[in-house]
């Protein structure tokens, strides 16, 4: 598997925010959005091929049970299922972040979803823009993800419309718990996060849906390995 990054750090988005955890960012992606924050692992991916035993052996080095799964793309990769039946054999708690794209089945505790909608489109990139359009929206993966894990679902917010279109997608696919879904602000430095949580915060609450701050950046900013 292509592996961009294998690091300890604070979870930042999500439920589990505050969790210590180990991350394992799989290098690949079959969309590309135009705000994406790990451009190494999906526009161009950089890494190491890394067998399953190799990352469980690295992941070994920290005793967090919380191991996240992220990318790129994860539920792209082929051993993605071996990868998650080792790591349970070790007692680790797994989530799997993913754009719910694309199924495997394997042994995940926790699904943390976040469903790519028309603001993540590359319209800078037209040899992109197609592919990412038809590839983006997947209602039929998400339903099978939904009756086959316990999942989260996470929304980039870049402007106050994209609520309305949260809203949308939650009418179209009414089996999404509302208790289960959480916005968060497009961002990738401090500045453009507190200014964006100023109209984000009450949308939120207006609406009944959590809000993920994004500590990660809050804490470090756009940093590699955090």
């Amino acid at each position: 598997m292509f592996v961009s990054e294998i690091f300890a750090s604070i979870q930042g988005e999500g439920q589990y925010t505050g969790t210590p955890s180990i991350f394992v960012r799989a290098s690949g992606c079959n969309l590309r959005c135009h705000f994406c924050d790990t451009p190494y692992a999906s526009w161009s991916p950089e890494g190491t091929e890394m067998s399953v035993s190799e990352i469980v052996a690295a992941i070994s080095e920290w005793w967090h049970p919380h191991v996240v799964l992220t990318g790129g793309e994860p539920m792209i990769f082929r051993q993605m299922p071996e990868l998650v039946t080792a790591l349970k054999r070790n007692d680790r708690y797994i989530t799997i972040e993913t754009a719910g794209t694309a199924y495997l089945d394997l042994e995940a505790d926790l699904m943390s979803i976040s469903p790519k909608r028309s603001n993540s489109t590359p319209v800078q990139s037209p040899e992109w823009t197609e592919r990412h359009e038809s590839r983006r929206h997947r209602p039929d993966i998400i339903r099978r993800l939904l009756e086959s894990y316990r999942c989260q679902f996470k929304f980039v917010i870049d402007q106050p419309e994209d609520v309305e279109d949260v809203l949308r997608y939650l009418q179209e696919l009414t089996e999404i718990d509302h208790a289960d879904v959480w916005l968060m602000p497009q961002a990738i430095d401090q500045p453009t996060l507190t200014e964006k949580l100023v109209w984000l915060q009450p949308l939120a609450l207006k609406y009944g849906l959590h809000l993920s701050t994004r500590m990660q950046i809050q804490q470090f900013g756009n940093r590699r390995g955090t």
